[in-house]
């Protein structure tokens, strides 16, 4: 059933496919207006939704591993307000069981920029379009936890969701006066292309429960690492 929250907008940075996408039409279901990203170069599914009604899914285009599209992405945006900003985006590895000294240097080098420095590059630049009492988002993982790291594996896209987090934490610390709520989530194992064909949970089993949790989280400033049921994942 909608919520009561048809005037509320979130702003979804990679919503094309997977996550991303399931969360756009998630919100969309709980009566949000919703603005998701793609990347410039072909027609994707968030397309085919926003030719559904209701009409109130807009397309934007951004590549975040390149400055100067967040840049413009920025400028096309000035003066709106978003309730919500989520930033989606991450890759992994073609072969995320490499021990880290096995990493191609590149490879090691696209990971790390597309799953940590690009994101903190999005929210940097358009924190300021979050109202004063909506949420920043980034999709994290629970192999982001240091904590939690008993047994290895996946050991480039562990570190770059590690990454992310430390910077968010250094992100948050600049902002501890501020009102905004920031939420770093770990959406569960989820079979879509970077999950894979194993994972355990369905789309429909994360992303509206996840949905929830980022919903709940207005107003209550500061950052905090939860999972898609709301749970405090250790850092």
């Amino acid at each position: 059933m909608p919520h009561p929250a048809a005037t509320k907008t979130v702003l979804i940075i990679a919503a094309s496919r997977g996550l991303g996408l399931a969360m756009a039409e998630t919100f969309l279901e709980r009566g949000w207006n919703v603005v998701g990203t793609v990347r410039a170069g072909k027609r994707t599914a968030l397309h085919e939704l926003a030719a559904k009604p209701p009409a109130r899914l807009e397309i934007e285009t951004v590549d975040i591993n390149v400055p100067d599209e967040i840049a413009a992405l920025r400028a096309r945006l000035a003066g709106r307000r978003f309730d919500l900003l989520f930033v989606n985006a991450g890759v992994a590895n073609a072969h995320p069981n490499q021990s880290l000294a096995e990493v191609d240097t590149d490879e090691f080098v696209r990971v790390m920029v597309t799953n940590a420095l690009s994101p903190m590059r999005v929210v940097e630049a358009l924190q300021d379009l979050v109202t004063p009492t909506g949420t920043i988002g980034v999709m994290s993982s629970g192999q982001g936890s240091v904590a939690n790291n008993t047994q290895g594996k996946r050991e480039l896209y562990r570190g770059s969701k590690a990454a992310l987090n430390t910077f968010m934490r250094s992100f948050a610390a600049r902002h501890a006066d501020g009102t905004r709520a920031m939420v770093l989530m770990a959406p569960g194992w989820v079979r879509t292309d970077l999950g894979g064909p194993d994972a355990p949970l369905t789309l429909a089993d994360s992303v509206p429960s996840l949905v929830e949790v980022l919903i709940a989280a207005e107003g209550q400033a500061g950052l905090r690492y939860l999972d898609y049921r709301g749970r405090t994942v250790p850092w």
